[in-house]
């Protein structure tokens, strides 16, 4: 057998093929990883010799995939792209904006502190560790057993059973067991955000421990199975004895966190200023191979500074040691301080191998305004990347089209397939989606930030839509409504991003719009996002990598209020087409369905698409390493990189560093 590649074994013939991304969810201002859009492809570990045919259609597994293919061999070491050997030791500092107030990161309430979700585990792994990315990172959707060694289903997927490791520990010492799992589905249901209630809640009949570890969930009959053994196999797994004793709530805010089971525990915090997360020396699961050359930092801390400025300004003198560069003009002209200079910080470009996010300026659909298309359309020429890209960003970046640039991306006329699917829909499809290309950001001139011809077009859709220009230069509709547009800016965000939003504004000011942008505090910022209290937003949603519920979840009708959806979307077309890709019954269907669904989201309109890079910028004091070549999902900064001790020491020889 291949030591990289094996199929779940079956006495079913059937062959499952393909494989998933990991998008992720963001929960109470934290990354919560549920399987959301495309967690299709987590696995459970066993010895070889527990993969085996349970029974007529029956798998009994390794690992999970939708379509059955898994990459690695249930006996592997290691994942291929770690060093096994990395030393342990040493701490790593990372920056956040803003401010915190609490260290529950599943709730609406308060602002949640960096990572404060990282010390919990699940069945199945996920990216949730620090932000990890991909699990395993070389595969995307792939992850390997935590709590779970073995996952156990029939071919229909109308239940799973997790076999779970008596081993776990939770950090307190208590052990993890199957109870403390239905405890914590249970807990998401009825506390935590209503889209878990509505996309895992309805779809699970049952949860129930069979015994202490051992654990059966039973989903709903006549549903996609997408989304099920990998969604609830990657719920965050809580104490119950630990919340029956506190009576503390998922839904609150509190700085008090309940014990996890990870590899890291919360050692202090200082509201507002940082964060510090110790190494459990103690952690149960240190030695299995998922997290060999993985968690190596006895210490990472979290530095908290008001703005991004701030944050630069004591990068420079390593307050905080690793830097992830947003900032286009910073990482164009600001790398050249004394430590670069002396080669003390070191900078990166890491290829990313995932599409890029979909971000932009996304419209608030509740404003009665953007209910035309039109209009969308009129404001959306207001924005001119060309210029924006060479004047404000220095070239550095690309136009992105798609939901799903470079991989399930739309192009040109529907292909054959695609056409068969928009058939099957019927009266929901306009007839321009067959007849027209999918749709494509406009381009401008990059010599001038008004760019004529552009806005001349948008006036005649803003007159032709009923908004017309008054005698004071402000459009207003038939009922003397004016048109006004604000757009909330996160003040602790980059003076890059405010200018960009500031000329886009000017822009539709020119147009007759009454625009402004409004630069608020970031509490405040993550409260009007949550509340939907904006008529646009600088947000984004995430990349059509694969079918899942989160689909629904980001862009269905269902879902429309919730903080995933911020253009409060709701399209019965959409609703369909996500329904085609999550009944698909092979990946060619699937890849259709979300190729379709790619071309459908364009034509909505809801999303000035903006831009992207295909690399991740990087700036880090030069005390770690990592692997030679990076896996192609992860950078892996607080996964798999290590502390460099003769590194250290030379650059407290030269003064570098206190």
């Amino acid at each position: 057998m291949n030591s990289r590649r094996s199929e779940a074994k079956a006495v079913s013939a059937h062959e499952l093929v393909s494989r998933t991304g990991l998008p992720q969810l963001a929960l109470g201002g934290a990354v919560l990883v549920l399987s959301a859009l495309a967690a299709s492809a987590l696995w459970a570990t066993a010895d070889t010799a527990e993969e085996a045919a349970a029974g007529d259609g029956m798998i009994v597994s390794h690992g999970y995939s939708f379509y059955g293919d898994l990459t690695y061999d249930a006996d592997f070491p290691h994942f291929s792209y770690v060093n096994p050997d990395a030393p342990k030791g040493g701490e790593m500092r990372v920056s956040a904006q803003g401010t915190f107030d609490s260290m529950n990161p599943y709730s609406r309430q308060g602002r949640a502190g960096a990572y404060s979700w990282a010390v919990y585990e699940s069945l199945l792994a996920s990216g949730e560790l620090f932000g990890a990315g991909s699990v395993p990172a070389d595969a995307l959707g792939e992850s390997y057993g935590l709590l779970a060694h073995t996952v156990e289903y029939p071919d229909t997927k109308d239940w799973a059973i997790f076999h779970m490791r008596p081993e776990a520990r939770f950090s307190d010492g208590t052990p993890v067991t199957a109870h403390d799992v239905v405890f914590s589905h249970n807990l998401f249901i009825e506390q935590g955000l209503p889209s878990y209630a509505l996309g895992v809640g309805a779809r699970v009949l049952d949860a129930e421990a069979l015994d202490d570890h051992t654990v059966k969930f039973t989903f709903a009959p006549d549903i996609s199975r997408r989304s099920l053994i990998d969604q609830v196999g990657s719920t965050p797994v809580f104490p119950r004895a630990w919340y029956e004793e506190t009576g503390a709530r998922l839904d609150e805010s509190r700085l008090e966190a309940a014990p996890g089971s990870g590899p890291y525990v919360l050692d202090s915090y200082e509201i507002n200023r940082s964060i510090v997360y110790r190494r459990n020396s103690d952690y149960w699961g240190a030695d299995l191979p998922v997290n060999r050359g993985r968690h190596n930092f006895d210490v990472i801390r979290v530095e908290y500074f008001a703005d991004g400025a701030a944050a630069f300004q004591n990068f420079q003198t390593a307050e905080y040691t690793f830097r992830q560069e947003n900032n286009s003009r910073q990482w164009a002209t600001g790398y050249d301080f004394p430590a670069v200079q002396r080669g003390h910080v070191v900078q990166k470009e890491v290829p990313v191998g995932t599409p890029p996010t979909p971000s932009g300026f996304v419209f608030n659909l509740e404003r009665e305004m953007f209910a035309d298309r039109l209009v969308r359309e009129a404001i959306t020429l207001g924005f001119n990347f060309e210029w924006t890209n060479e004047t404000l960003q220095y070239g550095l970046f690309e136009q992105r089209h798609s939901f799903s640039e470079g991989l399930h991306q739309a192009d040109g006329l529907p292909t054959d397939a695609e056409r068969a699917l928009l058939e099957r829909l019927g009266d929901l499809v306009p007839p321009e989606l067959f007849t027209e290309p999918a749709l494509m950001a406009h381009t401008s001139s990059p010599e001038r930030l008004n760019d004529r011809a552009n806005m001349r077009r948008a006036m005649a859709l803003l007159d032709e839509a009923g908004w017309e220009v008054g005698s004071d230069g402000i459009r207003r509709n038939a009922s003397g409504q004016t048109m006004r547009i604000t757009i909330p800016v996160n003040a602790s965000g980059s003076a890059t991003m405010e200018s960009i939003v500031e000329t886009f504004t000017q822009n539709l000011q020119a147009m007759g719009v009454d625009a402004r942008f409004q630069r608020i505090d970031a509490a405040q910022y993550t409260q009007r996002r949550r509340d939907k209290d904006y008529d646009m937003i600088v947000d984004g949603y995430v990349a059509l990598v694969d079918a899942g519920t989160g689909l629904h979840q980001r862009f269905g009708s269902d879902s429309a209020d919730d903080v995933f959806n911020p253009a409060t979307l709701r399209s019965p077309l959409v609703d369909a087409v996500i329904d085609e890709a999550l009944m698909a019954p092979g990946p060619d269907e699937r890849d259709t369905a979300l190729m379709v669904l790619d071309r459908v989201l364009r034509w909505e309109r809801f999303m000035i698409h903006t831009w992207y890079t295909p690399v991740a910028w990087v700036a880090h004091w030069d005390m770690f390493d990592h692997p030679d070549e990076f896996p192609p999902f992860a950078i892996g900064e607080l996964d798999f990189w290590w502390f460099d001790q003769d590194r250290y020491d030379a650059l407290r020889a030269a003064g570098a560093i206190r």
